[in-house]
């Protein structure tokens, strides 16, 4: 028996990792096509760019890109550029590069947050040394650079602002909200820079590459901003799962490495006996994990942390940010791409409940 083809959108929400509910209706359904088409040249092209000469910098630099991924930014990319001339073959190199500049971003983050696994596989640097997995994030994000040259002024500059953004938030991050400053607002502003940056160059990208409509381009700039706080805070949550087949990661990754999360801030937060009490065994377990104690320390304040009224707030936060991303598309015309768009941020606000 021949089994039936897939339904357009369906093999584009399994890549997601989403329900499918993104792409409804005939004229979703073919935008989906489109997009699916679309990811089909970025996979591609992805897969031609991270191979390298050198024996060792080649195996590194695919390492990653071959553990998987949802691709969440070339198929923003490429549902934005359905708002002016579709697919093009710069709107294929803008996706190609924005997503090696995420997998480049991945290298480096797991080194600084001493993370054990990525994607389900143990981390680059795990198997090839922090050096060899930093200077690999390097000649990703130089290869994403040489493709943004190939396309003028506008790439070079969407590139190298958003660039600047990841790592200041990456910099931030690591040294961590200064006297004065808000550690939520901190927070909220690392999240934009670290993640929303990217996202928002993909959702502006497309449209720019695709000659979309001029006025078009701050109000998807502003929704990728949005979702992509709205996704990391909901990443948040995700990482105090039980359930590491979520992520790809050990639950409580993030936390473990004593890098702070929106749940563990605002329990920080709150004055109840024991909201303060789980706090300090929280960072009474990280400390003794940082002079070598074993992680396992923290799975019950974990567990209870999961359980506690910040964990739920965080997550009505993350519903707050995607409300205002949706929001944020008002002056698009309504149509297919606006409604993909908001069942898109809708769809991820949902991945966690």
């Amino acid at each position: 028996m021949t089994s039936s083809p897939a339904t357009p959108g369906t093999r584009l929400a399994s890549r997601l990792g989403l329900a499918d509910r993104v792409f409804l209706g005939p004229s979703a359904r073919r935008i989906a096509t489109r997009v699916e088409q679309g990811l089909d040249l970025v996979e591609a092209t992805i897969a031609a760019e991270v191979k390298v000469a050198d024996s060792i910098a080649d195996a590194a630099a695919r390492y990653l890109y071959e553990a998987g991924g949802k691709r969440i930014r070339p198929v923003l990319t490429l549902l934005t550029a359905q708002l002016g001339e579709g697919t093009t073959p710069a709107v294929v190199d803008i996706a190609t590069a924005l997503e090696l500049t995420h997998l480049g971003s991945l290298y480096h983050d797991d080194v600084m947050d001493g993370a054990d696994t990525r994607r389900g596989v143990p981390a680059a640097h795990a198997v090839w040394g922090n050096n060899v997995a930093i200077l690999t994030g390097d000649i990703l994000f130089s290869r994403a650079s040489q493709i943004m040259s190939r396309l003028g002024d506008r790439a070079m500059r969407l590139q190298a602002d958003t660039f600047e953004r990841l790592v200041l938030g990456q910099l931030h991050e690591t040294v961590g909200a200064q006297p004065g400053d808000d550690p939520i607002d901190f927070y909220l502003q690392v999240l934009a820079d670290k993640t929303g940056s990217l996202i928002a160059a993909a959702t502006q990208g497309g449209a720019i590459f695709s000659n979309a409509p001029e006025e078009y381009i701050e109000p998807l700039r502003e929704y990728g901003e949005k979702v992509g706080v709205a996704f990391q805070l909901l990443d948040d949550v995700i990482d105090l799962s039980a359930d590491a087949e979520e992520t790809g990661k050990v639950p409580g990754t993030d936390l473990r490495a004593g890098v702070p999360t929106m749940p563990s801030l605002l329990l920080n937060t709150s004055t109840a006996a024991d909201d303060v009490a789980l706090a300090r065994r929280i960072d009474d377990g990280v400390a003794r994990i940082a002079e070598g104690a074993d992680a396992e320390v923290l799975d019950e304040p974990l567990a209870e942390l999961r359980d506690n009224d910040a964990t739920t707030r965080t997550m009505t936060l993350a519903r707050t940010w995607t409300a205002d991303a949706i929001a944020a598309l008002a002056p698009l015309p309504k149509g297919t791409v606006r409604d993909s768009l908001t069942r898109f941020a809708e769809t991820l606000a949902d991945r966690s409940s």
